[in-house]
């Protein structure tokens, strides 16, 4: 399949290699050509405008790092280096910056007009496909750090090293990588009728997606989406395809979408996770599809009409829902 879901596709060489050597390292991090994409609340610094890119910077902004932050060299293109650097609560950026648009912690950094630091998942709509893989990349790593200065093993402060893809522990002598946490997506058919689930956090709205659950230790693709539809909706499931996967940066999943078929159809709901499981006809799907795909979609305004509403062309969700209701 050529389609490339959004936040994948980072066209960088991820050196491996190059990453091993810790000169080599401190010297790219030295050179004026190298790439430097600033992070503030996980949010990437990005131009504004119609079309907004990714807003890479030189070395000086490294200067402007959080306290304990990792430069994360993220890979290699025509030999020049690109690095994410987190610089909340950085020298010139108070954290408390609350990031409503009243003020804009990128001035802060006396940069030009036309550059902010943009939510990852809107900005990741309107950047170059490419550029949105590179984006996952970056932010799921970047985070990691965050939450991942001390050893689960003993306690003690960890030290990065191979360009911010790992942590050792010198008091105990522990090894960390980042982690991605695998989630199945499923959309469950019944010949005319697709299973759509609920949130209780959606409770209110009209959205429903496809059921998702991460996948459990010791346990199949196959077997993670038979349990979670079982758990969630009451429904057996039967042969199970992979149609796709999705990296999902928020914190660092990776949604592996397929295509199910049930064996049966009586629903029992989980009201401790959803708030509602229903069949629902191809046709509605089809026009909730459309819905969704329009220019500046969002779930938080309603449009109007009739029926459920469904996930936005940024999330794998719509396109395996698409995927059965197109008969792909």
């Amino acid at each position: 399949m050529a389609f490339t879901h959004i936040f994948a596709g980072d066209p960088l060489d991820r050196a491996d290699a190059e990453r091993r050597d810790d000169q080599w390292i401190a010297e790219r991090l030295a050179d004026s050509n190298s790439r430097i994409l600033p992070f503030w609340r996980l949010n990437p610094l990005a131009t504004t405008g119609d079309e907004p890119k990714l807003a890479w910077q030189d070395k000086s902004a490294l200067a402007q790092a959080a306290k304990n932050a990792v430069p994360v060299l993220l890979g290699l293109r025509d030999d020049v280096a690109h690095f994410a650097i987190d610089v909340t609560g950085g020298s010139k950026v108070p954290a408390d910056v609350d990031g409503t648009g009243e003020e804009n912690p990128a001035e802060l950094f006396g940069l030009p007009d036309g550059m902010a630091f943009q939510d990852a998942r809107g900005v990741a709509t309107e950047i170059s496909g490419e550029e949105s893989g590179t984006l996952a990349h970056a932010r799921a790593v970047v985070g990691w750090h965050q939450r991942h200065g001390f050893c689960p093993n003993c306690g003690e402060a960890t030290r990065s090293t191979k360009g911010g893809k790992e942590r050792i522990c010198d008091a105990c002598g522990a090894h960390q990588f980042p982690r991605t946490d695998p989630v199945a997506i499923m959309a469950v058919t019944d010949g005319e009728r697709c299973l759509l689930g609920q949130t209780r956090a959606r409770r209110t709205s009209r959205f429903y997606s496809a059921l998702a659950g991460f996948i459990d230790q010791g346990e199949s693709i196959e077997e993670a989406v038979r349990r979670e539809v079982w758990e969630e909706g009451g429904i057996r499931v039967g042969d199970v395809r992979y149609h796709s996967s999705q990296p999902w940066p928020f914190p660092s999943s990776l949604m592996i979408g397929c295509i199910a078929q049930a064996t049966s159809t009586d629903i029992r709901i989980d009201p401790g996770e959803m708030s509602d499981v229903r069949w629902v006809p191809r046709e509605e799907v089809l026009r909730a599809l459309e819905i969704a795909s329009a220019p500046n979609y969002s779930l938080t305004a309603d449009p109007g009409g009739e029926g459920v509403r469904v996930p936005g062309p940024i999330a794998i969700a719509h396109h395996i829902i698409k995927a059965w209701a197109n008969g792909e």
